[in-house]
């Protein structure tokens, strides 16, 4: 059989696909869940990790944030 290139190509993509498709499918079947008390604990910053997205957070630490990548940078630029 004389295969062009584009079937070649094609055929290689399609064998990834399935073969990515069923290494996810088995990941997905085969792997332990082990719930343990550390997993879902809330987290070290006192956020609930299975409540509703919208908490109202403090801009506080935006303004923190936002000031420590001003001076890092303003920094950078003194010493060069």
């Amino acid at each position: 059989m004389n295969f062009s290139v584009y079937e070649i190509i094609f055929f290689t993509i399609f064998v990834s696909v399935i073969i990515g498709i069923i290494l996810y499918f088995l990941s997905y079947f085969f792997v332990y869940k082990d719930y343990n008390y550390e997993k879902v604990s809330i987290y070290e910053c006192g956020f609930d990790p299975f409540s509703d997205i919208f908490i109202p957070f403090e801009v506080h630490y935006y303004l923190i944030s936002i000031l420590f990548i001003i001076f890092d940078i303003e920094i950078s630029f003194i010493f060069p």
